[in-house]
């Protein structure tokens, strides 16, 4: 049983990291203010990436090829994605926020956000209060002499330049508390995570570290900027969850407060990735920012013409390749790593893009594996730094030997394939260190059999995040730690004074030494609020007051001097003193996987129909189902290769596990104003941590969980402890309440059938097209839908099970379509409640309420 990101480690390989050390930069070092800094942040990093920037990215994306005539990806679709798509689903979800939970400023030259709505305020726009608003207090905004950005239109052609169609404000700085203010206030149009962009110009007074404060479901995470540096582009601060509306809750406020004397300049904000907008051949993309390639958003953000159409838009192809080192050096030129070049003076000092390769095994069971690739023949062998290019090929050697070492040690083996010293742009331009990772063939089945899978991408990932902490770190001479792992076994309780009591344990690395937690974040929510920026306790058991009937979220981290891991899941606990009965949710939706998988002597590849899988939350992976799986069609190419795959799902992101739903539960348990809640996860329950016979009653979360057979990690329904534990909690009178997709199918052996017919009182019979149509129930005196297909905002169930009564129970819910959807039992020794489709998938929040409530009426005589 997994929790959030846990990992599990296969047979030693005898190896050992390399960090690349060549002490290249010597004395050279930037000691300066960072370009962006969350002074939220409650800990301090000391032996990560702190004040470290980097330019990494995914490569390719959508692009218009001038010869076509259209827009279309870089590379084909094979095996459910594309290149275009596949590299983004390490770099956005893991490798970028593991850089930067080290420290690290981190810029990449396509859109990062997955979020198609955008929303600009500027001091520009027809229609300001209540958007944007400046309040004056001793230092007045007035207009610079520097143009800035305008959204003038809505569609851009080549050569506009978005950057110089506005003007910009600026004010005197102050030291005093009393500021001028700029508020930011958009009307957001869906309840969500957008990332925010600021926009300002560097000007000859400018200030190392102007005051923004970001308002997110009404918590205040507050940055400085570096404004002597990177003026005149997107600006990226972090992503935010934000309230559906306007109002001051969700807001971005610029100050002039500085502990400099100078000024303070403010031009547009940017909330969320959007749609591109750049027309080229009369038509644009009709695709999110995010999938397009960098080219496009170089121009959006502000790059002159000669960093993104070199070609003259004659070649858009070529123009992204070599726009993704261009804009790298443009923003780091006049830095201390790049001082020979005009730029915005970012100190960006490494480069990295992330590929996937082409080529095939013939025998469809062997591994490519992995390339590095430099270029140190170019430019004499220098750098502009003046230091040597053969540092990059020390940065290409430790990345592929580490990959290799990381991945060989959890899956038992991996394949190293070259170590290239070639002429490619997005090695040979950069003015700084830097190499390409071909990080495996999405050609090759085998290859994508594990790439396709969540946890091999997260422990990438990690490889790559670690190669370049050793890297820069030994670089520079200073010692290093690796970030930890994310907590585990992490449970909620409520003691005799109505507080909640949180414990956790540490996640061990057993490839780290270093990655031990010294210390946790805990993120705590209340109410309808957001997460608030984290306390930071030494211990791993926290006691924090509750106002009593609100509901309380729960999140924590594992830090060390190297970082913060990511985060745990979700729980929640709700205390009313004048409740006499506590109820426990349980979170046994742990499962991330690759969709199922077809692996035999005819046909290999993915089947999305029959289970689309579970992603790390939303992804924009996927292009298209798969439509050739003949192995004999392996090494082909174009619509007859194996692995070719549709478009259908192109431009589409699709829900995966939020690891959250406890909070859902929760909140239509609280509906009913009558028990205190608490929560945790299945590990406490399956290690012995928590005693269910302490509750009356448990609600147990299975979601997607199950044992598919091709998934290294291994998640079960309800595993053998699990059973047992379940079976005394109802032999001794408990009322329990289970919900998911696969209670019936993941049960298959004679003793997980007589479990269900004993313990659940159901039987297991096939589902049936007609149910996944309809995605209609009918019960409790209601008619209600649940997500049954693929959609961004919520998982899906696509092949609902019918559960028949056994013995005396009875049907609770019917499907329109036929069959029975969930399953009553209230005997004189228990009651029990067993629902064919997760409870969460209910879409219509009211409805989940009254549902709870009438569930809970029945299994516990309220």
């Amino acid at each position: 049983m997994a929790s959030c990101l846990a990992i599990f480690v296969s047979m030693p390989v005898a190896a050992q990291y390399m960090d690349g050390n060549t002490r290249a930069w010597g004395n050279m070092e930037y000691q300066e203010d960072p370009w962006v800094y969350n002074v939220s942040r409650p800990f301090f990093i000391t032996r990560g990436l702190q004040n470290r920037h980097l330019s990494v990215w995914a490569s390719h994306g959508r692009y218009y090829d001038k010869d076509r005539g259209y827009w279309r990806w870089q590379r084909p679709s094979l095996f459910c994605t594309t290149e275009d798509l596949f590299t983004q689903t390490i770099v956005v979800p893991y490798l970028i926020p593991m850089l930067e939970n080290a420290g690290a400023i981190v810029f990449t030259p396509r859109e990062r956000d997955w979020q198609r709505h955008e929303i600009i305020i500027d001091n520009d726009d027809a229609i300001q209060a209540p958007y944007y608003t400046e309040t004056d207090n001793g230092k007045r905004w007035k207009r610079t002499k520097i143009k800035g950005f305008a959204a003038t239109k809505g569609t851009y052609n080549d050569g506009d330049a978005p950057f110089s169609n506005g003007t910009v404000r600026q004010a005197k700085a102050t030291r005093k508390d009393r500021a001028s203010e700029i508020s930011y206030q958009p009307n957001i149009p869906e309840e969500g995570k957008y990332a925010v962009y600021v926009s300002y110009q560097t000007v000859s007074k400018s200030v190392p570290d102007a005051r923004y404060i970001v308002y997110h479901k009404g918590q205040a995470t507050e940055f400085t900027v570096n404004q002597r540096m990177g003026g005149g582009t997107w600006v990226y601060l972090g992503t935010f969850e934000f309230d559906k509306g306007c109002n001051a809750f969700n807001r971005v406020v610029v100050t002039n407060h500085s502990s400099k004397k100078g000024v303070v300049t403010s031009d547009a904000v940017r909330f969320g990735g959007g749609m591109g907008n750049i027309q080229r051949g009369g038509a644009k993309s009709g695709m999110l920012r995010c999938l397009e390639g960098a080219r496009y958003y170089a121009q959006w953000a502000g790059a002159p013409y000669e960093v993104y159409s070199g070609k003259e838009g004659k070649d858009d192809y070529a123009d992204d390749i070599n726009t993704r080192s261009l804009m790298t050096n443009w923003l780091a030129g006049g830095s201390v790593y790049v001082p020979a070049k005009d730029g915005l003076g970012v100190p960006i000092e490494l480069s990295l893009a992330i590929h996937s390769d082409a080529g095939f095994a013939r025998d469809g069971r062997s591994l490519i594996g992995s390339l590095a690739i430099s270029t140190t023949d170019f430019n004499d062998g220098v750098l502009n730094s003046g230091i040597s290019r053969k540092t990059s090929s020390d940065f290409a050697k430790a990345l592929l030997n580490n990959v290799v070492y990381d991945i060989a040690r959890k899956y038992g083996r991996w394949n190293k394939r070259y170590l290239w010293d070639r002429n490619y742009s997005e090695t040979r331009l950069p003015e700084v260190p830097s190499a390409i990772l071909e990080t495996l063939s999405h050609q090759n089945f085998p290859d994508m059999k594990l790439a396709q899978d969540p946890m091999f991408r997260f422990t990438l990932a990690r490889s790559i995040y670690k190669t370049v902490l050793r890297y820069v770190s030994t670089n520079h001479g200073v010692p290093y730690t690796v970030q930890p792992l994310p907590p585990v076994n992490f449970s909620v309780d409520i003691n005799e004074k109505g507080q909640a009591v949180l414990s956790w344990s540490a996640q061990e690395d057993p490839c780290e030494s270093t990655a031990t937690p010294t210390s946790y974040n805990l993120y705590i929510a209340s109410g309808t609020g957001g997460f608030d920026n984290g306390t930071n306790i030494t211990s791993n058991k926290a006691i924090v007051n509750m106002e009593p009937g609100v509901q309380y979220n729960f999140r924590v981290t594992a830090c060390n001097a190297g970082g913060e891991s990511f985060p745990s899941e979700v729980l929640s606990a709700v205390y009313r003193p004048e409740a006499t009965k506590t109820i426990l949710v349980v979170n046994n939706f742990h499962r991330l996987a690759a969709p199922q998988v077809i692996d035999n002597a005819g046909q290999q590849g993915f089947d999305l129909e029959a289970d689309p899988g579970v992603s790390y939350g939303r992804t924009a992976g996927w292009n298209g189902k798969q439509i050739v799986f003949d192995t004999s069609a392996r090494g082909r190419a174009g619509a007859a290769a194996l692995g070719y795959s549709g478009a259908e799902m192109a431009g589409k992101f699709i829900a995966g596990n939020d690891f959250n739903y406890t909070v859902t539960h929760v909140e239509a348990i609280n509906a009913s104003q009558a028990y205190n809640i608490v929560s945790c996860s299945s590990e406490a329950v399956i290690g012995g941590k928590i005693d269910l016979n302490r509750y009356a009653c448990v609600d147990l979360i299975c979601g997607l969980e199950r044992h598919d057979g091709y998934t290294p990690e291994f998640y079960k329904t309800f595993t053998t402890t699990m059973q047992s534990k379940l079976m005394a909690y109802t032999r001794g009178g408990g009322a329990l309440l289970v919900s998911g997709a696969y209670i019936g199918s993941d049960m298959v052996q004679p003793q997980e059938r007589d479990f269900l017919r004993n313990t659940l009182k159901v039987n297991y019979e096939l589902p049936t097209d007609s149910i996944q149509a309809s995605g209609v129930v009918n019960g409790l005196g209601m008619t209600f839908d649940f997500h049954n297909q693929l959609n961004e905002r919520h998982y899906a169930v696509l092949h609902p099970e019918i559960l028949s009564p056994v013995e005396s129970a009875i049907c609770a819910m019917r499907y329109e379509a036929g069959g029975s959807a969930a399953v009553g039992y209230k005997g004189t020794d228990y009651s029990v409640f067993t629902m064919a489709f997760p409870f969460e998938c209910v879409k219509d929040e009211h409805t989940r309420h009254l549902l709870m409530r009438g569930i809970l009426n029945y299994i516990m005589n309220d």
